[in-house]
């Protein structure tokens, strides 16, 4: 059993936006308000979160948990990286932190965070990671599972997506070759990115989405990385197929 909780389930400015006077911005629905995309996947007594973006600190607090035992970064945007130094609660606790990227995100990574990746420039207090490069074509072992990486693009932009089982987990995505889609087959859960109605340059739109999930005919699907101009949870939420639901902040399942 694989119990996954939604930390954030908005796109990089999160919702609501400052100063917005979009409807959605100004909501009170709960399922309105989104912090940057996160996702938490616990099995085996571990726990693994898939990116750690500016909100990673808020969003543990509401989700606490008492051990992180690995990170899994998709890419190097700062909506899903900002939150690194955020992990030193759990150094100081469990010690170094197992993080898996592709080589690009962890040069990126270390330019940005060298005093986290880089033991040279170390200054007490920063926390240690243990680094593992993965690369598309070779699954990994993670907790006993196993793991495969999923290459698509963020328009030019390659983004890596997950898949532990028949769970699946693809963010800022606008397109995604055959070869990707043929390891997305057979999914009893997909979560998909989608930011909005209007078409975008380098995310999917709710059409696009809907298209790739009607050729991929995983389960059930659950959106994310969802901007203020999707719309308001509810109203989105009945347009939607049966099997394809909004995601929201807090959201867990268990599969």
């Amino acid at each position: 059993m694989i119990q996954l909780i939604f930390l954030g389930t908005g796109t990089s400015q999160g919702i609501p936006v400052i100063g917005s006077q979009n409807p959605v911005c100004l909501s009170s629905n709960f399922k309105d308000k989104r912090l940057r995309c996160s996702l938490l996947m616990s099995w085996n007594n571990k726990n693994h979160v898939i990116d750690c973006g500016p909100d990673f600190r808020q969003q543990i607090l509401r989700n606490p948990i008492d051990t992180l035992d690995a990170i899994l970064f998709t890419h190097s945007h700062a909506d899903h990286t900002a939150g690194f130094d955020d992990i030193r609660p759990f150094f100081f606790r469990q010690g170094s932190i197992n993080i898996y990227s592709t080589i690009d995100v962890y040069k990126n990574l270390n330019k940005r965070f060298d005093y986290i990746i880089n033991d040279k420039n170390k200054y007490p207090g920063a926390p240690s990671v243990n680094s593992i490069i993965i690369k598309e074509n070779e699954s990994f072992k993670l907790s006993g599972k196993w793991v495969n990486p999923i290459k698509a693009m963020h328009d030019k932009i390659p983004v890596t997506g997950y898949r532990v089982e028949n769970i699946a987990y693809m963010t800022d995505i606008k397109t995604i070759n055959y070869k990707s889609k043929l390891k997305l087959r057979n999914l009893d859960v997909l979560i998909l990115s989608c930011l909005r109605v209007e078409s975008h340059p380098s995310h999917l739109n709710l059409e696009e989405a809907l298209i790739l999930i009607n050729e991929l005919k995983p389960k059930k699907t659950y959106l994310i990385h969802i901007s203020n101009l999707m719309g308001l949870h509810d109203d989105v939420s009945k347009k939607l197929p049966d099997n394809v639901f909004l995601a929201y902040d807090n959201l867990c399942i268990s599969c």
